[in-house]
């Protein structure tokens, strides 16, 4: 994508400051001036979102959710189109601080990298021991990015599959309803309201990539394991019994009726 792009990372010392900017005196005509941050850009990648303390990450939410940041008292808009990509580590705990639930939300999907394929790896071997940069061609700008978010918000999506969507997550909360009560020990707090929005609105970018101009119940199968299993907060008996979110949510996929 031919536009801005700025990585940062997340580490123990770091301050909100270094993420949304701040205010410089400048002594040569006695005002004080904005020194934006690396979060005015339009793809951002936090690496290692977990190292850096509860308040710097609390500088994100602001950005995610209103898509504008606060200076000296004053707001800025954020350019649009506007993405956060983060990066976890799942091995070291040591000097990690865990995400808050609300800030977890608001990422729409949550994603395991595990190791490549062999076939993956030999590729990376190949490209890397060059020791030459890698072409990359840009293929999209902004606005073509963002022409295409009006599409897909604009793709049908039947009421029969509205309901379907709103049945899976409502089982995230009550599982007794639809005959899943031996999940109900398992599951401390299920998905919120913002899942509901980010399946709708992923199932309609899903079935846009297959070239569909309508939402069917596999798109919303394909990829709610994504949307849900870092909004399904397990208690402490699933972990115990060392049961996945992921597990939790195939029950559920399994137990509801695809229209």
């Amino acid at each position: 994508i031919n536009t801005s792009f700025s990585r940062i990372q997340f580490t123990p010392d770091l301050l909100p400051a270094d993420v949304v900017g701040t205010q410089i005196y400048d002594q040569s005509n006695g005002k004080f001036s904005v020194k934006k941050g690396p979060i005015f850009a339009n793809i951002i990648l936090a690496d290692e979102i977990n190292r850096a303390p509860a308040k710097v990450q609390a500088a994100l939410l602001e950005a995610m959710q209103e898509k504008q940041v606060t200076i000296g008292g004053t707001t800025h808009v954020l350019e649009e189109p506007f993405l956060v990509l983060a990066t976890q580590n799942p091995i070291e705990q040591e000097g990690t601080y865990p995400l808050p639930e609300a800030q977890i939300d608001r990422f729409m999907l949550k994603l395991h990298v595990g190791y490549p394929t062999r076939d993956e790896e030999k590729e990376v071997l190949r490209r890397m021991a060059s020791g030459e940069p890698i072409p990359v061609n840009r293929v999209a700008t902004p606005q073509q990015i963002l022409a295409a978010r009006r599409h897909i918000a604009g793709l049908y999506m039947d009421d029969r599959v509205v309901d379907y969507i709103v049945d899976i997550v409502h089982t995230t909360r009550d599982p007794g309803a639809a005959g899943l009560a031996d999940l109900a020990p398992l599951i401390e707090f299920g998905a919120s309201p913002r899942a509901t929005l980010s399946l709708a609105q992923a199932s309609r970018a899903h079935a846009f990539l297959r070239g569909r101009a309508f939402v069917t119940p596999e798109d919303v199968k394909a990829i709610a394991p994504d949307v849900l299993r870092h909004r399904v907060l397990r208690t402490y008996e699933a972990e115990a019994e060392e049961v996945t979110s992921d597990a939790i949510v195939d029950r559920i996929l399994d137990a509801i009726p695809a229209p």
